[in-house]
């Protein structure tokens, strides 16, 4: 019996830590914004993705493309 009453107290002291750890997550501040490591990996997938995008732009047959398609508009859409 001995053993199992101190089983019982061990549990119930981890209990009441546990309890009181949840008590203080709860209790902190919430992080409302993102970290500078997550604007670091934002910005470089932001010019990354702009990067693309220029070369898309900038070739050939998609500048013939959009050529195309602003003489159609200055013409009237004919």
């Amino acid at each position: 019996m001995h053993n199992a009453a101190r089983a019982v107290r061990v549990v119930e002291a981890v209990r009441g830590r546990v309890r009181a750890l949840a008590r203080r997550v709860r209790q902190a501040p919430r992080d409302a914004g993102m970290v500078t490591s997550e604007y670091a990996v934002g910005i470089i997938a932001a010019v990354a993705f702009a990067a693309v995008l220029y070369k898309v732009v900038t070739s050939g047959q998609v500048q013939t493309e959009l050529q195309d398609i602003v003489k159609r508009a200055l013409d009237g859409g004919a």
